[in-house]
């Protein structure tokens, strides 16, 4: 098979089809098999990050200012540069932390196209050498990008920009994640084969993650906690369309795994 960035270089040069029908039938095979425990997982974590953030809340504004009154003012409160920079801060900080868990699930989603078995642990897969480091950096840069575009638009006032320039940077790095752990790319090969993917189809891509999305949203109709169970259908499409594009193999058949994460 050739290697990934052969591929890329082919897509490139002669761009690639992709069938919708196909991998939406496809996302929703997978979905099916990994919607139950995918969400079980989800809902853990959502429950101790509540429990987690109510904590450090608390702590930073005092148990006895933890009142509706107060977290109206809040809203209320115009935010200034210095608050902007700091969530933004935070906003990165998470999201590099916890791209190698996002990454898990699309682990979770090959598990179950393969009918291999996976666990709890399969979550945290990624949280290891090669991997760590090139979706870690990833999602920092990513991440990063994003918050200082947003940052400096909401400065001048033109947020409807900011929403479209956020939604704009996600499509195009969307397959960033899976070219590192299924193709084995360093960071920044697959932050730039994602971009090339993506603008040979951008609009058919675009519709199965805005369809996947809205899948997603499924879950607050009747009991909101069911969001936790329609979430994983958007991994299981990235999955899809990776597979559908790229293919996939077994990790110890592809030549690239020593590459460094910033060759």
């Amino acid at each position: 098979m050739k290697s990934t960035l052969n591929q890329i270089e082919e897509i490139k040069n002669n761009g690639y089809n992709i069938d919708f029908s196909e991998v939406f039938t496809n996302t929703f095979e997978n979905y099916k098999k990994i919607a139950i425990y995918a969400g079980l997982i989800l809902l853990v974590i959502s429950i101790l990050s509540f429990f987690l953030g109510g904590g450090i809340f608390a702590s930073i504004y005092g148990v006895e200012n933890f009142n509706k009154e107060f977290l109206e003012s809040l809203q209320k409160q115009e935010p200034t540069p210095e608050m902007l920079l700091i969530y933004t801060a935070v906003i990165v900080g998470l999201t590099a932390i916890f791209g190698p868990f996002s990454a898990g699930f699309l682990k979770m989603a090959d598990c179950a196209e393969k009918d291999q078995s996976f666990n709890f642990s399969t979550i945290f897969t990624y949280y290891k050498a090669p991997y760590f480091s090139r979706i870690f950096i990833a999602s920092l840069l990513i991440s990063l990008l994003t918050g200082l575009i947003s940052v400096g638009l909401n400065f001048i006032g033109i947020t409807f920009i900011d929403t479209l320039l956020s939604l704009g940077i996600s499509l195009f790095t969307s397959l960033t994640i899976p070219l590192i752990i299924f193709g084995n790319l360093n960071t920044t090969d697959a932050i730039k084969s994602s971009i090339i993917i993506v603008s040979k189809q951008p609009v058919v891509i675009a519709l199965l993650l805005i369809v996947a999305f809205i899948g997603s949203l499924v879950g607050f109709i009747g009991c909101c906690i069911g969001v936790v169970f329609t979430i994983p259908i958007t991994y299981s499409v990235k999955y899809a369309i990776y597979s559908a594009i790229i293919g996939i193999e077994n990790q110890d058949s592809i030549d690239s795994i020593g590459q460094s994460d910033w060759e």
